[in-house]
């Protein structure tokens, strides 16, 4: 059993990719039965009554669930039917500096930073446990809210946000500075040390696991965290962060704040006694983060921004092969995935199989809800994004490239999409240069090595890349000539929670996971002491 943890946690590539359709475990008490795939049939159906109450709707600050100072509420929504879910505690300006103030002395005063490491590690291994625990919970909450398929956020994402936070864990007791000689009498030490009050903001796409990236090795470091969740999807941070105070986190050490962009966003960006900001967003938000930042008291800032990924198919590929890799890069979480593969280029020898082949995978591809067993695409997040899509495939069709498969909603109620393909995209359409984050696949013509490298890189963006190819010169040619942060070589979306993830270019600044996050929320200070009479330098 640890074993299959261990493969979900590490590789979601290995859980969604090789096996889409789950055959056992707690998917089975949510439904069985006949899907019919690529039909309105799924989408029409009564949904499903989520296995789970919706406990936490408040604003967590200082250790308590509080309404917002203001009073306001706003509404989750089920993207399977738009109807509401809850009405969550609206967060504002007033209620990020609460929530900074209770973060400021917890870190000045309380106990966190002042723990030994290992302590904090207990803490977070303890979590780790109770996240497994309440998995269940977890997913259906995630999927009810966000609306991706359940056996993706059961068996892959859960399992995942307790493999990081016991990663972080991990990692807590292992942080240590160094001494290092200098030119002279002097006793160098190097001190890596918490930041302070750190500032976050999560995306809607992932909600659980851009809260792991985040506030997994803010804590390990012995920082404070004020935390905005995205307006779409509060309800599994607010569970999970019960959890942790849970497991014994202090008060006032994670603070959670429900609210919109504008105005709870702005005001955690902006804020002068926030020391660290991180975001995870569009590019065009991550701007104005970044700038708000700058304005205020200079804050640091690590940003994981948008995405327009390359995903290349050789001449050399086993054409079935690549067809469902390319299908699983592009389509995986309703195609609302920052390095999702959206742009297809596929060589010119295969490139007529390949659509066909494409063509058919899509049209097999089950939608419905996401509740129900065997679906692999629910709805997209909210009627604004589900509208975003649509414009965007009217503007491929507008454009000339070919619709070979989808191109409208799916059903009449709720936000599906049609899994779509386009064919004979061109480099200067608006599907090939803009983030569409959506379920929409534009599949390009190329016809050499040098060719699709300039291709590749023409783009603001850098987030991640595919290759597909049996020709190790060929993998390893393309491995060093794509400016991406992440590179994926016959596989696709594997996230274990060693490997940094993040963006060259537009797409980004810094990195998350891995050992690199640390230093995202670690000071480096130097102290010097002169020796006398040293026996040794």
């Amino acid at each position: 059993m640890a074993a299959a943890r261990r493969a979900a946690s590490s590789l979601l590539f290995r859980c969604l990719y090789a096996s889409p359709r789950f055959h056992g475990g707690r998917a089975n008490a949510l439904s069985s039965g006949i899907l019919q795939r690529f039909s309105t049939a799924a989408a029409t159906e009564e949904p499903i009554t989520p296995p789970v109450q919706v406990n936490y709707t408040q604003l967590l600050i200082n250790g308590q669930f509080v309404d917002s100072a203001s009073g306001r509420t706003f509404p989750t929504l089920d993207p399977r039917t738009g109807e509401v879910i809850a009405h969550v505690a609206e967060g504002d300006v007033e209620d990020i500096n609460r929530a900074v103030v209770a973060a400021r002395k917890a870190f000045d005063e309380g106990p966190w930073p002042k723990m030994t490491a290992y302590e904090r590690s207990r803490i977070l291994y303890k979590f780790a446990d109770l996240i497994e625990k309440h998995n269940d919970e977890l997913a259906a909450l995630e999927t009810w809210d966000n609306g991706k398929p359940y056996e993706q956020a059961a068996l892959a994402e859960v399992p995942m946000l307790a493999r990081l936070m016991r990663y972080y864990a991990g990692w807590a007791d292992k942080i240590h500075g160094l001494i290092v000689p200098a030119d002279g009498p002097h006793h160098v030490q190097v001190l890596h040390e918490p930041i302070g009050v750190a500032g976050q903001i999560i995306p809607w796409n992932f909600p659980l696991l851009m809260y792991a990236w985040k506030v997994g090795p803010a804590l390990a470091c012995g920082n404070t965290i004020v935390l905005k969740t995205a307006e779409q999807t509060p309800l599994s941070a607010l569970y999970v962060s019960k959890l942790l105070h849970e497991a014994g986190l202090p008060d006032g050490v994670l603070n959670v704040i429900s609210g919109f962009g504008p105005t709870a966003g702005a005001a955690l960006a902006s804020h002068m006694d926030v020391d660290k900001l991180a975001f995870t967003g569009s590019t065009n938000t991550g701007k104005i983060v970044l700038e708000l930042a700058a304005r205020s008291n200079l804050k640091p800032v690590t940003l994981e921004l948008g995405g327009k990924s390359p995903f290349i198919v050789m001449d050399d590929a086993d054409v079935d092969q690549a067809v469902e890799l390319a299908h699983f890069a592009l389509f995986f979480n309703q195609g609302q995935c920052c390095c999702a593969g959206s742009r297809t280029f596929v060589h010119e020898k295969v490139y007529d199989e390949f659509v066909e082949k494409a063509k058919a995978r899509a049209l097999k591809r089950v939608v419905g809800d996401p509740f129900k067993k065997g679906v692999e695409q629910g709805p997209q997040i909210d009627d604004e994004q589900f509208s975003k899509v649509l414009r965007y495939i009217k503007s491929g069709i507008d454009s000339g490239a070919t619709l070979v498969a989808g191109g409208d909603r799916f059903g009449s109620k709720g936000y599906y999409i049609q899994p779509t393909i386009f064919s004979d995209v061109q480099d200067e359409m608006t599907i090939a240069q803009e983030e569409i984050f959506g379920p929409v696949q534009s599949i390009l013509k190329f016809k050499d090595i040098n060719e699709v490298i300039k291709r590749a890189n023409a783009s603001r963006y850098g987030l991640a890349a595919g290759v597909f190819t049996n020709n190790l010169d060929t993998a390893n040619t393309l491995a060093r000539a794509l400016r991406v942060g992440s590179l994926w070589i016959n596989c696709f979306d594997v996230f274990d929670a060693a490997i940094p993830f993040g963006g060259y270019k537009m797409s980004g600044q810094g990195r998350e996971k891995g050992i690199d996050s640390l230093k995202n929320y670690l000071q480096v200070k130097a102290v010097i002491t002169p020796l006398k009479n040293p026996a040794w330098l």
